[in-house]
């Protein structure tokens, strides 16, 4: 019997079984290398792959000119755009100057004058006693209803939460105050009762001491929103006016770069844009000029000459309040200079005509005409003939005349009154006059920036798209 190799048979049996080859041993999977996927190409940005077509663009003629006519573009609109902005910014600060910051100082001026005088025409009422004239208090009555129109006024061309807001509602509760001491002070007088001179020096303390200065505030703080409103509308634009160069030196580039490719000498696209950034550039400069100097020229020739014009003023009304309260304490109110005794009111009086006299010097200083000299000339006499007739008055009341001081301060003829009302008559002429000129030169800032942002907004689109169609024209000769 044949045996097939690598075969063998179990015990007890005859039939072969054939061996199986070895098998190798398998690796097991933990030892089976796991193949790795190559690692995916980072994403790119938007700019680099902007910045990579930019690049390829710049390589060709056609890409380069629409790279030059794009920053030709962006560069006139641009241009127009800050022009409009800063420009609409000045032109509105210039019309705050005209028609808000500037009436809102000159009312708060007048709510200053009009308490000052109040309590002047109330010394005098009090000093006339049974003889107070219908026309001294008419003026009283009516310095009243003008500090309280002026305050509505004031108040609702005010922020809500501004310090102006406050110190407005300050003053409207402090007039009824006043003007009830003012009336208990007028019965008890009528009725002889001594107390009613209490009660005016009461009213007058509380008009010096807390009104008047509360009036002065908002007087200060109204001119410093002015002098900020002039601020905002003078300074150059350089901003526009650097965009501006800019534009015009691109421009005469791209001009002249097409010139010396093309033996062209003009390209009416570019020639368009060149004119319309120049008219801009021109209109800009020229416009905020004369608006620059309308505007300093109405605060050096008007707002400066207004605000030493009102504080004669007011030092006038204090002046003569004082005058009138020295007959009226008569010695009750007194103050120390030193080792030496004076009376109060009076003492306050020379104080007051000491501050007139150095305002109508600096008002004459910046009098630029005959119009504005002659009402500042005039209550200079005026005040020089008032010092010589207070002191005529203050001689009677120490020598014991009271009822001739009384005559020379307040009487129908001769008197101090009338120095003082000559004196006001002609500061108010003189500041109706620095008004006028005031509005006619802010009016002429105001109006030389008319047009402008809109013109530059309009003229600046026209330019940028001519600046397109310009290379546009370019462009197609490569088609």
């Amino acid at each position: 019997m044949t045996h097939t190799p690598n075969s063998t048979a179990p015990p007890g049996t005859g039939t072969p079984v054939p061996t199986l080859p070895a098998v190798p041993p398998q690796p097991t999977p933990a030892t089976v290398p796991t193949p790795t996927a190559p690692p995916p190409d980072a994403r790119r940005t938007a700019f680099a792959e902007g910045v990579d077509r930019l690049r390829k663009a710049a390589t060709t003629e056609p890409g380069r000119l629409r790279i030059i006519g794009a920053v030709l573009a962006a560069l006139v609109v641009a241009f127009g755009a800050v022009t409009a902005w800063q420009m609409a910014d000045r032109a509105a600060a210039a019309d705050d100057v005209l028609t808000s910051s500037q009436p809102l100082s000159s009312d708060a001026a007048d709510i200053y004058r009009s308490l000052a005088d109040a309590n002047t025409a109330a010394s005098s009422g009090f000093l006339a006693g049974g003889q107070e004239t219908a026309a001294s208090r008419d003026r009283y009555e009516n310095d009243i209803r003008t500090a309280a129109a002026k305050l509505v006024n004031a108040a609702a061309n005010s922020d809500p939460d501004s310090p102006s807001a406050k110190t407005i509602t300050e003053l409207n509760r402090l007039l009824p105050e006043y003007k009830g001491l003012v009336e208990r002070a007028r019965t008890y007088n009528r009725q002889g009762f001594p107390v009613g001179g209490a009660y005016l020096r009461y009213a007058n303390e509380k008009m010096q001491k807390e009104m008047l200065p509360a009036a002065e505030d908002l007087y200060t703080k109204e001119n410093q929103r002015l002098r900020d409103d002039y601020a905002d509308a003078t300074p150059h634009p350089w901003p526009a006016i650097a965009l501006g160069v800019l534009a015009l030196a691109a421009l005469a580039w791209a001009m002249r770069r097409t010139y010396l490719r093309t033996n062209r000498v003009l390209n009416h696209g570019l020639v368009a844009a060149t004119t319309a950034a120049t008219a801009v550039l021109l209109w800009l400069t020229a416009g905020h000029a004369l608006a620059r100097s309308g505007l300093n020229d109405s605060y050096d020739h008007g707002v400066r000459s207004l605000n030493v014009l009102h504080d004669a003023r007011i030092a006038s009304l204090k002046a003569r309040g004082n005058e009138n309260l020295t007959l009226v304490a008569r010695g009750a109110e007194t103050t120390k200079v030193g080792d030496e005794t004076f009376d109060a009111y009076d003492h306050d009086f020379g104080r007051d005509m000491d501050t007139l006299a150095k305002g109508l010097t600096r008002a004459e200083q910046l009098a630029d005409d005959d119009s504005g000299e002659k009402p500042v000339d005039s209550a200079v006499g005026n005040m020089t003939e008032w010092k010589k007739r207070h002191a005529a008055a203050r001689e009677q009341d120490e020598n014991g005349n009271y009822q001739q001081a009384l005559d020379m301060v307040i009487g129908p003829k001769g008197a101090t009154g009338e120095c003082f009302d000559s004196v006001d008559k002609n500061l108010a002429a003189a500041l109706a006059h620095e008004e006028k000129e005031f509005e006619q030169a802010a009016g002429d800032g105001r109006d030389a920036l008319t047009g402008l942002p809109a013109g530059a907004a309009v003229l600046a689109v026209l330019g940028a798209a001519g600046a397109v169609l310009g290379i546009g024209r370019r462009l197609s000769e490569y088609r």
